[in-house]
């Protein structure tokens, strides 16, 4: 800014003297503030389309448990048979059904106790068994869950549930049927429990047919192979060939236009922060302020009891809704919506203070006019053509998924 000499002095002639000091300082202050801004921004590392990835087109398996096609089918089996439940009237399946992306259409699921499929779903009377405690997460892609930006990970060390409470589908696969409003119900103690599943399993003369082929041993019923079957069966259950996975692996047409600029918007605003790797997810804890479900009988704390909750995978969203640990977002539109809110006003959580949010929040860039575009690049993270197949019958004779139809 240049200010002549004959300027100034008109001013002073006419009394402006303070006006003068006011302009300057203004405008020193705006200089000041603007380079503050972009001193910040700068700071903030931007993203790039280098911080994805497509998935791989195979997945890794644990050492000691490699799959085979009579071990998947085992593990399907078991998938659907409602054997596994207490009551003998819920199975894995219910709260992850192929129909619903292998996760579920309701805010927080009816395990126990429970009738229907879906929002047709609804506890039986008279019932003493609560809500489960948050929303479905798909199963389809765990095999690759915690993969890196680098397209590392461990699947003897996958991080699991909302809580990170587990590590490895051979050991998440076992804990739905320890749970209480989950699988278990009033029939055992959880850690009597899997032993006596065990011995039902013992039982039924065709499972033994099948550990065996599985296997290889007769006597290969047991815990661990329990836990080995069910997960062979859900590590195989991979949507890896999405419209954006082509698009990663060289095919520029693969997305739209809208969609490349959702994806670059996406980028830009930050959403990569946390949404990352070819999963879009860091699979590390943050505190959002996500409201409670009322359906609950007391605030879910999360983790640590902190309100930290895992970051999930932005893959097949068109089959997860509801979203967020809660349920309580029904659409994409909402979730961005939510983030957007995070900048500005009161958390929807009151359990949770502004304090105690994620920093990566803090740097958030997210605008209304954005969100049209980042859904349409979050739609192309969508696979249609994955494993839906539900056997025809279980080897208990149960209803297959249990008390669903």
């Amino acid at each position: 800014m240049v200010i002549s000499c004959s300027w100034i002095k008109s001013f002073l002639n006419n009394g402006h003297l303070v006006r003068i000091y006011i302009l300057l300082g203004v405008h020193c202050l705006a200089v000041s503030c603007s380079n503050d801004v972009k001193t910040t921004r700068d700071k903030r590392e931007a993203n790039t389309i280098n911080d994805l990835g497509a998935l791989p087109t195979t997945y890794k398996e644990p050492p000691d448990n490699i799959s085979n096609p009579a071990k998947i089918e085992l593990g399907r089996m078991l998938f659907y048979d409602p054997i596994l439940s207490g009551n003998r009237d819920v199975s894995c399946a219910t709260c992850h059904h192929p129909e619903f992306g292998y996760a579920e259409s309701l805010d927080i699921s009816i395990g126990v106790n429970g009738r229907g499929i879906g929002h047709q779903r609804s506890f039986a009377h008279p019932n003493d068994i609560p809500f489960t405690k948050r929303n479905s997460q798909t199963i389809l892609n765990t095999a690759f869950n915690g993969i890196d930006v680098q397209g590392k990970y461990d699947p003897q060390n996958a991080p699991m549930f909302w809580d990170l409470r587990s590590k490895s589908l051979e050991l998440q696969a076992l804990e739905p049927i320890k749970s209480f409003e989950e699988m278990r119900g009033h029939g055992a103690g959880p850690d009597s429990v899997l032993n006596m599943m065990v011995k039902r399993l013992k039982a039924i003369p065709e499972y033994h047919s099948l550990f065996e082929k599985a296997f290889g041993d007769r006597e290969s019923i047991t815990i661990p192979n329990l836990g080995k079957a069910i997960a062979s069966f859900e590590r195989s259950l991979v949507a890896n060939n999405s419209r954006f996975d082509l698009y990663m692996r060289g095919d520029s047409a693969a997305l739209s236009t809208f969609e490349k600029d959702g994806l670059q918007v996406f980028l830009n605003a930050g959403c990569a922060k946390c949404h990352n790797g070819p999963m879009l997810s860091d699979y590390n804890l943050h505190v959002l302020g996500v409201i409670d479900n009322e359906k609950l009988l007391q605030s879910d704390s999360g983790a640590n009891n902190f309100y930290a909750f895992r970051t999930p995978s932005l893959r097949n969203l068109k089959y997860t809704s509801p979203y967020m640990h809660s349920g309580k977002l029904k659409t994409l539109e909402n979730v961005l919506e939510f983030y957007e809110d995070l900048q500005g006003k009161d958390l929807p959580n009151p359990h949770v203070s502004r304090a105690q949010l994620d920093p990566l929040v803090k740097e958030l860039d997210l605008e209304f006019k954005d969100i049209r575009l980042i859904v349409e690049f979050l739609n192309s993270l969508n696979d249609d053509q994955f494993d839906r197949k539900i056997p025809a019958k279980v080897p208990s004779g149960l209803k297959v998924g249990g008390e669903i139809q």
